[in-house]
């Protein structure tokens, strides 16, 4: 199967993206304007899209373009997982021109380690140094 990958808010099928990511653990029931919203506030969107341009995949990063990248929403409909998908969407997303000067990406994964780690990620150099504020999801 051929995949194509693009990126570009205007390339993405955001009702469908929509849907993918309402399947997820990560954000169950999330609606469309919050996806549009936080595509729109990312330094890059990638889309993956099969033969006949249906969206099968989507990621985003959120970065400074210079220090810091962080990649969320990583998904790949079920069908088409372990054929390479998301491989090409990470590949794409680490090496776009305008995050060439990144330094530190980061994501956060509950059940892909191995997977990431094959683009070199690896748990936390320095976890004690990391904070978080934690806030309860909103009901959706």
């Amino acid at each position: 199967m051929e995949i194509d990958i693009k990126d570009g808010i205007e390339k993405m099928d955001f009702p469908q993206v929509t849907e993918m990511l309402a399947k997820s653990f990560w954000s169950p029931g999330i609606k469309l304007d919050e996806v549009k919203k936080g595509a729109l506030h990312s330094a890059l969107v990638v889309g993956a899209f099969d033969s006949n341009q249906n969206q099968i995949g989507y990621a985003r990063v959120i970065s400074d373009k210079t220090r810091f990248a962080y990649i969320l929403d990583v998904y790949v409909e079920e069908k088409h997982r372990k054929s390479g998908v998301g491989q090409k969407m990470i590949a794409h997303i680490l090496d776009h021109n305008e995050l060439k000067d990144v330094y530190q990406w980061l994501l956060i994964t509950k059940d892909a380690h191995k997977f990431y780690g094959k683009f070199n990620f690896q748990s936390l150099s320095r976890p004690l140094d990391w904070m978080e504020i934690r806030n309860e999801r909103p009901q959706r």
